[in-house]
């Protein structure tokens, strides 16, 4: 078949996938503007025609200087000078690795790769040198483009001879030297080319359902599996998931989390810029609160962690000021005024709702559970507060909340995407099993890992490794990792992500980790929650000097625990507690490594 042929082919299908949506009688599937999309660029091409000269990327390029916007066509046109160099210095069908802060200059040359140089590889940039190294020789990378923080890093890697990298560009860095490209060269460079009649790039053919992306997962038992993604993988999931969510071309989405992981790479860069969006840089984590003041955005994807931390800092300022039951009361009485277009919240909590910038309209929570009365005072708020569920192999989307407040299930992790199928497999008695999906989104399978590939992916299923059920609506719960389960002395299922989100209700536990152990006198299994204490909490109902002693945090924590087991039956109930006043060993996504020793220390 000509590649004129294959590009038809995936028109067609492209044109099924929106046809069907436009056609679908699920009630959830409200907003029925998607544009059929073959590959990455295509979709980077067609937002440009339709959206060219709307701002497509905000970022502070100089610490003195404000926020600077680039357009659609500037964008484009970075991304098509830049592929263009990068084929010419021989990197066409190679593994080019990207890794560094969230920045411009990153997201372009992950589209110059994957949009017609060859298989983009981003990187984890919390990974030590020596795990780097590894995920380089596993994939075969030839190229490393990086931020300025990792030049060291990637040219001793170069010169020790031990991978396959030939290049090396630094993306924000000034100095260029044998063997190091300097970003802003390459684009210049590329640019004479295009200038001089270079199709190279532009013209590349590019088939839609070969791999494109590889990826690295960060899985709690620390074995990374390298996830291979399509470009037929990843738009399908932007053209059905701002059927349930709205996404406009005004609005402006807040870049924090780690660009490299498929939740913001898809959810947080791609998809904004398929519907014409706006994204903005954040500068670290400290600086949050000033950029949100600064660009003033309207949607705004985290982890629970995150918005557990901002509703945590809001309540204790709000305490400190003794306006607690005022802040509930206007809260509540605003859910009945809204309706008849009164916001009291914009006009009594305003600085409340300056710390998001003051137009914040959508907070997305993903990547682990969230407790659920977060998100309602979020939408108590005025915000749109919903999480949804993904994983890499998904790339990454499932299920997603409406976002009609009438719709939205706090609980539930969301609806199943259109387009897609989900099934509980292995249910024990209470109807809770191994949750799988189907759809085009599933990955092509992991990377030289036959083996694993056939143990997760069987018949188009795609087997999570999630426990959970599924609602006569097709909306999702988990309750916990099939992996994690610990399974009672009576042959019971206890699910520890159940366990630790009670305790997390507590404003005095930070966080915690469950696990089973072996009771050394009877031998049956007893479930133990090593706790690390909410301090800060702790001191302001214990006092200074108490709060520094061991012994009595232990007894208020108990109290706490006691809390919990009194809902709970004799075998899931919490019989050994660890303090611990270090932080857990966590991977990247920052979650708690269950199975690393030094989590599990008895104290």
């Amino acid at each position: 078949m000509s590649y004129e042929e294959i590009k038809k082919q995936e028109m067609l299908w492209a044109e099924k996938v929106v046809s069907d949506l436009n056609n679908s009688t699920d009630k959830y599937v409200v907003y029925k503007t998607s544009r059929p999309i073959t590959d990455i660029r295509h979709m980077l091409r067609t937002s440009t025609e339709l959206y060219g000269d709307n701002v497509a990327f905000r970022q502070r390029f100089e610490k003195n200087e404000p926020y600077r916007e680039i357009t659609y066509k500037e964008a484009f046109e970075t991304v098509n000078a830049l592929g263009t160099a990068l084929t010419n210095i021989g990197l066409k069908g190679k593994r080019i690795a990207v890794i560094g802060e969230n920045c411009y200059q990153w997201a372009t040359s992950y589209l110059a790769v994957i949009c017609g140089t060859g298989v983009v590889v981003p990187l984890d940039k919390e990974l030590s040198a020596m795990e780097l190294k590894q995920l380089v020789i596993e994939a075969e990378v030839s190229a490393v483009m990086f931020t300025k923080k990792y030049r060291e890093i990637f040219k001793e890697m170069k010169t020790s001879g031990d991978t396959d990298i030939e290049i090396l560009v630094d993306l924000t860095g000034d100095d260029e030297e044998e063997g190091i490209f300097k970003w802003s060269n390459l684009v210049a460079e590329g640019r004479m080319l295009l200038d001089g009649g270079d199709r190279s790039f532009v013209e590349a053919e590019i088939i839609a359902d070969e791999m494109s992306e590889l990826l690295f997962t960060s899985g709690t038992t620390g074995i990374a599996k390298g996830v291979m993604l399509s470009h037929k993988n990843i738009c399908f999931d932007l053209m059905i998931a701002p059927t349930i969510l709205n996404v406009n071309t005004w609005d402006i989405f807040f870049s924090v989390l780690p660009i490299h992981h498929t939740y913001e790479g898809t959810c947080g860069f791609l998809m904004p810029l398929y519907k014409g969006a706006s994204i903005a840089y954040c500068e670290g984590l400290k600086y949050i609160v000033k950029n949100l003041a600064e660009v003033s955005p309207t949607m705004f994807l985290g982890v629970p962690a995150l918005f557990e931390t901002l509703y945590k800092t809001i309540m204790r300022n709000v305490r400190k000021q003794g306006k607690e039951g005022l802040v509930k009361k206007v809260m509540s009485v605003n859910k009945v005024t809204r309706k008849i277009g009164l916001d009291l919240n914009k006009l009594l909590l305003k600085d409340i709702l300056k710390v998001f910038g003051g137009r914040m309209r959508v907070l997305i929570s993903g990547g682990a559970a969230i407790d659920p009365a977060i998100l309602q005072f979020f939408n108590d708020l005025g915000f749109i507060a919903v999480q949804g569920y993904g994983l890499s192999e998904c790339a990454p989307m499932g299920a997603l909340n409406p976002d009609n407040p009438k719709y939205m299930r706090n609980s539930s992790v969301g609806h199943i995407l259109p387009g897609m199928q989900v099934k509980i497999v292995d249910k024990d008695e209470d109807g809770i099993g191994e949750i799988c999906l189907k759809g085009d989104n599933v990955m092509l399978g992991y990377y030289k890992n036959p083996e694993e590939t056939a143990r997760t992916v069987r018949d188009g299923w795609f087997y999570t490794g999630d426990q959970g059920y599924v609602d006569e609506e097709d909306f999702i719960y988990i309750t916990g990792r099939k992996k994690n389960v610990i399974i009672a002395s009576n042959g019971k299922n206890v699910f520890p992500e159940e366990l630790e989100y009670y305790l997390s209700l507590s404003p005095f536990i930070a966080e915690s980790m469950v696990w089973g152990a072996e009771d050394e006198r009877s031998g049956d299994i007893v479930i133990v929650a090593a706790i690390r204490p909410e301090t800060d909490d702790i001191r302001e109902v214990l006092g200074d000097e108490k709060a520094d002693d061991p012994e009595t945090v232990k007894e208020l924590l108990w109290k706490e625990v006691d809390k919990v087991n009194e809902q709970m039956p004799m075998f899931k109930k919490i019989k050994k507690i660890v303090v611990r006043n270090e932080e857990f060993e966590k991977n990247t996504s920052k979650k708690i490594k269950r199975f690393a020793e030094a989590n599990k220390k008895m104290q």
